[in-house]
């Protein structure tokens, strides 16, 4: 009687080794449409976005691109996520770095700022899609408010911190200065890409300072190393300032 091998091992073994490589493609290849479609909500906004408009711009079959979202919604929420993910990497772990306290608030507002102005050209998509989804409901919108709620509370935790540092007055409302710094960008974001005023980036930073000296505490306000971008140092330089207390 003829020995057969068992199919076990014949064909089972390199079975798991394949399947781990087409994993590994589909994740690459998903990666690099999340990529593109950014890219193209950034210039159009997130309901510009479509399953062709990516398709096309990436050089792949609609089909291809349907295969890994399954519909235009989960594509728009896929590139909402991967641009917190890059938000948070960009202006929120980069600060950590910094002490507790006005250093750590300061390098937030200073990378927010970096940011603001790399997207005056192209478009912040928190912005822009505040704009287009601020009347409607659904899991786009809920998506979109989630990451910025995310943000917001991890701004308002640093400043807190600064009011445990004694470096801002424990009497003031920590929500109400993280509102006053996002104004600020928000106004960078419209003079600088809608009026194209030169002198918003300036302003900004003025305002964020005059934000820390209105709600300083007792203890000392420490300078912050100046943030510069070299792709566009003064839109983005950010001036030591120091501020003593009175009765110092």
């Amino acid at each position: 009687m003829t020995d057969q091998k068992s199919p076990s091992k014949v064909e089972g073994s390199p079975a798991p080794e394949a399947g781990r490589r087409v994993l590994i493609k589909g994740q690459q290849t998903k990666a690099v449409i999340i990529d593109a479609a950014l890219g193209l909500a950034s210039q159009i906004g997130l309901e510009g976005l479509s399953i062709g408009a990516v398709a096309e711009v990436t050089g792949m079959s609609k089909s291809g691109v349907f295969a890994h979202f399954g519909s235009r919604e989960e594509l728009q929420i896929s590139v909402i996520r991967e641009y917190h993910d890059r938000f948070e990497a960009e202006v929120f772990y980069a600060a950590m770095q910094k002490p507790r306290g006005l250093p750590r608030l300061q390098a937030l507002f200073d990378n927010w700022m970096v940011q603001t102005s790399a997207e005056i050209d192209s478009g912040c998509i928190y912005i822009s899609g505040a704009v287009e989804f601020d009347d409607r409901s659904g899991p786009v919108r809920d998506a979109l408010a989630s990451s910025w709620s995310t943000w917001q509370t991890a701004l308002c935790r640093a400043v807190e911190l600064a009011h445990d540092e004694g470096q801002l007055s424990r009497a003031s409302d920590a929500h109400q200065i993280a509102f006053e710094i996002h104004g600020l960008i928000l106004a960078l974001h419209y003079e600088a890409r809608f009026l194209r005023n030169p002198s918003a980036a300036d302003r900004a930073r003025q305002g964020f300072q005059h934000i820390l000296t209105r709600y300083a505490g007792a203890g000392p306000m420490v300078a912050a190393e100046p943030v510069v971008d070299t792709q566009s140092p003064k839109l983005v330089a950010v001036p030591k300032a120091r501020r003593k207390p009175a009765n110092d």
